[in-house]
C-alpha cells in the first residue's frame, strides 16, 4: 500500500482518536470507578473496604430514596406523555401552513433554550401563592383565586411536571414537524378523495410513519427524566420537607452534603440501569438497521 494512501485511511481513525478516548476513559471509566466504589464502605473518601452489596441494601431501606423514585415514577410518565401530545399538537398546528410561521416556531421552541434552573425559577415565582399567577388573576376581579401547588406536599410534583413540559415541548415540536414534512402530499390528496377525516388519517396513517422520530424523541425525554436535578433544585429544592425529592438530588445531597460516597455511587449506579435499558435497544435496532 502506498503510503499517502495509507495515511489517507488512517487520518479519520486519527481524527476519531481524542473522542475515543474520551468516551473510554472519562465515560466507561468513570461509570466503572462509580460501580467499584459502591461495594465499599466508602463515606468522606473512597475506602478499600469491600462490603459488597450492603449499600444498596440500606439505599433500599432509605425511605427518602424510595420517595424519590416515587416522584421520578410519576414525573416521568406525565412528563414523557405530556411532552409527546403538546409537541405533536403544536407541530400539526405550524404544518397547516399558518401565517407567521417563523414566529411560531421561535416562541414554541425558545423556552428549550433556556436553562432549567432559569426555568425552575421563573416558575417558581410563577407558581408561588400571593405571586406570579395569583397576583395577576386575583388583579382580574377573582380574589379567592389560589393556586398553592408548589407548597402542597401532595401537588408539589406535579409543578415540576407542568415547568418542565412547558420548556421540553418546543423540542418535540421540531423533530415532529420536521417528520411531519416528510409526510407525502399524496397521502393526503388521496385521503380528502376519500373523504377520510383528517384525524383519522393522522392517527392511522401519519403516526405509524413517524415511529422512528417518536423512538428518538422517546430516548431524549427519558434520559432527561433520569437526569432531573436543576429544576427541581430550582423550584422546590425538594421540599416541602421531602415531597418533591428526585433520585439525583439524593445523590448529590450525600455525595457532597452527607458524605456518604459509598451510598451515593449506589443510588447512581442503579440510576444507570434504566438508561442502559432503554439504550440497548435502540442501538441494537441501529445496529441491525446499518447491517441490512
Amino acid at each position: 500500500m502506498r503510503p499517502a494512501l495509507k495515511r489517507t485511511r488512517l487520518t479519520p481513525h486519527a481524527a476519531l482518536l481524542p473522542m475515543a478516548l474520551t468516551a473510554i476513559v472519562a465515560y466507561l471509566g468513570a461509570a466503572a470507578w462509580t460501580l467499584v466504589i459502591s461495594l465499599t464502605g466508602s463515606r468522606t473518601f473512597p475506602s478499600g473496604r469491600f462490603i459488597g452489596l450492603a449499600q444498596y441494601g440500606r439505599l433500599f431501606d432509605n425511605e427518602r430514596w424510595m420517595l424519590s423514585l416515587h416522584n421520578l415514577a410519576v414525573y416521568g410518565v406525565l412528563f414523557v406523555l405530556a411532552c409527546l401530545v403538546i409537541g405533536f399538537l403544536l407541530a400539526v398546528f405550524i404544518d397547516q401552513r399558518v401565517r407567521g410561521e417563523g414566529v411560531f416556531r421561535t416562541i414554541f421552541l425558545y423556552p428549550y433554550a433556556m436553562s432549567f434552573v432559569a426555568t425552575g425559577l421563573v416558575w417558581q415565582w410563577l407558581l408561588t401563592p400571593g405571586d406570579g399567577l395569583d397576583g395577576v388573576v386575583r388583579g382580574l376581579g377573582l380574589p379567592g383565586f389560589t393556586f398553592d401547588w408548589i407548597v402542597r406536599q401532595d401537588l408539589v410534583i406535579y409543578t415540576v411536571v407542568i415547568a418542565t413540559v412547558w420548556q421540553a415541548s418546543g423540542l418535540v415540536m421540531a423533530l415532529m414537524l420536521a417528520g411531519l414534512r416528510g409526510v407525502d402530499p399524496d397521502i393526503w390528496k388521496a385521503a380528502r378523495l376519500d373523504g377520510i377525516p383528517p384525524w383519522r388519517v393522522y392517527t392511522r396513517i401519519v403516526l405509524p410513519m413517524l415511529w422512528p422520530t417518536i423512538a428518538t424523541l422517546l430516548l431524549l425525554l427519558s434520559t432527561a427524566v433520569v437526569k432531573l436535578y436543576d429544576a427541581v433544585v430550582a423550584m422546590t429544592n425538594g421540599g416541602p420537607g421531602t415531597a418533591s425529592e428526585v433520585p439525583t438530588k439524593f445523590i448529590m445531597d450525600h455525595l457532597f452534603l452527607r458524605s456518604n460516597v459509598g451510598l451515593a455511587s449506589a443510588g447512581a449506579v442503579v440510576l444507570l440501569v434504566p438508561v442502559l435499558a432503554l439504550l440497548a435497544p435502540y442501538a441494537y435496532a441501529r445496529a441491525r438497521k446499518e447491517a441490512a
